[in-house]
């Protein structure tokens, strides 16, 4: 069989670009490398960042369609690259080199435990042995400081290497700091988007972190001038997205998701965490009613490409564990406790992952958490 560039171009309109309608010749995502030895065709595939979480899934779909359009027999596969129209972004100078992972938890709204979250998840990586930092960067609301008991904790500062610089207060096993600890607690902080931006750099370059195998940003609801300030400061490994099953609440976690992965900010996502996923009564452990819905988090993880890190549920202790200061990660018998272990584990993995080239389309195994 003769092969000609248009019989593969022909075949390649059948693979569309997934969100788009169009399909990638019409996108015009071939790029003209294209070579043709006998049965063996080779070319490239054009994607607008060098990060797009479609590539492997799309050269598996445009092998797939040349294979069946055009002959089995061809020798295509492996043969499909990948190339950006853009240079990947800049790294930020490393401000904090003795930190080995910057993992920020973010939502789309407020209200679905994106602190919670935080706290037990910095609990939970404490608990597993790793060397844990937690900044709490809601500079309006912060919320850290309650959630560990340590509302009347004032940082001092000290001589490090010749620089004054804050001390983080420090509970199980957990580097903290928090904009709460320097205000008062009573009274709303009523400052302008570069103030707020200004006061988290001076949280994050003049504190002495020490060396930390993981810091967390508990960043604020939504989008603002601190996200951008963040990512403009900090080499962030990646961001994790806090929803709850209510459609409402995923509308704004899949904004979030693609603020991340966009131009301006292009940090990887590690992943999805659908908190309150269902109520499960202490007395009937091995009940689940799902109050908001159920599995909506799975599905947008799934419409998104990326992973479903967990599902933690509703439990009266988690509520009661963060107005006590006791998070409830502390108690890794419970079945909260044991939900959060997972997630810690489903977050190294997922890192440990994309430091060796991850697949993105590859989600991380969520393991049965009981």
């Amino acid at each position: 069989m003769k092969l000609y560039p248009d019989l593969i171009l022909n075949a390649l309109k059948n693979v569309r670009y997934p969100g788009s309608g169009k399909n990638i010749v019409e996108m015009n995502m071939i790029d003209n490398d294209m070579r043709i030895e006998g049965n063996k065709v080779s070319f490239s595939i054009l994607f607008e960042k060098p990060n797009d979480p479609f590539i492997k899934s799309l050269i598996k779909a445009a092998e797939t369609a040349i294979l069946t359009y055009v002959g089995e027999e061809l020798n295509i596969k492996g043969n499909i690259t990948a190339k950006a129209k853009q240079a990947p972004r800049p790294e930020p100078e490393k401000l904090l080199p003795q930190v080995k992972n910057i993992i920020a938890v973010s939502s789309g709204k407020g209200g679905v435990g994106k602190s919670t979250v935080s706290a037990n998840l910095a609990v939970s990586l404490a608990q597993s042995g790793y060397k844990t930092g937690l900044l709490d960067a809601d500079i309006y609301g912060p919320s850290i400081p309650k959630m560990f008991g340590e509302e009347e904790a004032r940082p001092y500062m000290e001589t490090f290497n010749g620089r004054e610089l804050i001390v983080p207060v420090e509970k199980y096993g957990i580097k903290m700091l928090s904009i709460g600890f320097f205000v008062d607690k009573e009274n709303a902080l009523v400052w302008r988007g570069t103030m707020a931006s200004n006061a988290l750099k001076q949280l994050i370059a003049d504190t002495n972190w020490g060396e930390l195998d993981y810091l967390l940003l508990d960043l604020p609801p939504g989008t603002s001038d601190i996200h951008l300030t963040l990512v403009q400061t900090l080499a962030v490994t990646g961001v994790i997205v806090v929803t709850t099953p209510q459609e409402v609440a995923l509308a704004d976690a899949k904004k979030g998701v693609n603020m991340f992965s966009g131009e301006k900010i292009n940090v990887p996502v590690l992943g999805i965490i659908e908190n309150m996923a269902y109520f499960t009564p202490a007395e009937l452990p091995d009940n689940k009613y799902y109050i908001f819905g159920k599995d909506g988090g799975k599905k947008l993880a799934k419409e998104l490409n990326v992973n479903l890190l967990a599902e933690i549920p509703l439990v009266q202790s988690i509520c009661e564990g963060g107005d006590s200061g006791n998070p409830i990660a502390l108690d890794e018998s419970s079945i909260t406790g044991m939900a959060f272990k997972q997630l810690a584990q489903n977050v190294v993995a997922g890192i440990d992952y994309r430091n060796r080239n991850f697949d993105p389309t590859k989600r991380v195994e969520i393991k049965k958490t009981r």
